[in-house]
């Protein structure tokens, strides 16, 4: 199992340091730029605090633009999300089905080690990975409010961070089910659903009547707006987050123990 893991971490690692560095470089860049903006911040902030809908769903009406905080509540806080489902979608969905695709299945079965171990060896891999995602990231942000030499809400950031990787690793459950569905690599389908789920989220928030049914959505308890005004944590959201991971994991052990594979 062991040997499966670290041929997986090597052969995922490119990707890994692609996304990570994209998005976490991405996010330090914004927060570096807001210094040079920060006078015509100033003069945008009452403008997009009344924008009504618009405002409410990127946090505009919670939170202010013209501080840094607000800032990366509503500039970062976007990229990181968008940018942590589809690296989550895209390593999860191709995890188990790229074997049959790539036809090497016939050799990796044929190995003395059991599809169970195979499926946590893979597993595992997608877990560490979304892991170091969020640490790669998290350290660039916080170096940006150091770089600034701004004050760094450590528990709201921390708060942040967290829940995006347990949303990373729901949207991850969910693209490891589908995995073990399919023969063939279905990354497009990944890169689909976190966008899916992402503009969910967005249209929600705009939408009075697709508010009381956000909790269904893997975006719903990671809105950083909420997070960064001390907001009620979202309870049922956050649980129903960790059942759908966790359903999604034993089904794919489940489905792919006891499916035929092609070599």
């Amino acid at each position: 199992m062991k040997h499966i893991l670290a041929k997986e971490l090597k052969l995922n690692l490119k990707s890994f340091l692609i996304w990570s560095l994209s998005v976490g470089l991405l996010g330090l860049g914004c927060i570096l730029l807001y210094q040079s903006m920060q006078g015509e911040m100033k003069d945008m902030a009452d403008a997009f605090s009344n924008m009504g809908a618009f405002s409410d769903a990127f946090g505009m009406s919670t939170l202010s633009i013209a501080t840094l905080k607000g800032y990366f509540a509503t500039e970062v806080g976007a990229v990181h999300g968008l940018g942590g489902g589809m690296f989550a979608a895209i390593l999860a969905i191709s995890m188990l089905s790229k074997e049959e695709e790539g036809h090497s299945g016939e050799f990796l079965f044929s190995l003395p080690v059991s599809r169970t171990k195979v499926i946590a060896a893979k597993g595992l891999c997608v877990a560490i990975y979304l892991v170091l995602f969020t640490l790669v990231c998290g350290i660039l942000y916080a170096s940006g409010f150091a770089g600034l030499g701004e004050e760094l809400p450590t528990a709201q950031l921390v708060t942040f961070m967290g829940r995006q990787m347990l949303m990373n690793f729901e949207v991850a459950g969910i693209c490891f089910a589908i995995s073990s569905l399919s023969w063939k690599n279905r990354m497009g389908m990944g890169i689909a659903l976190a966008m899916l789920f992402y503009f969910y989220d967005v249209i929600g928030r705009v939408v009075p009547d697709l508010k009381d049914y956000l909790f269904v959505g893997p975006y719903s308890y990671v809105n950083a707006a909420e997070i960064f005004t001390d907001a009620d944590t979202p309870v049922k959201a956050i649980v129903l987050g960790i059942i759908v991971t966790v359903c999604g994991v034993i089904f794919a052990f489940w489905y792919y123990n006891k499916r035929d594979l092609a070599g």
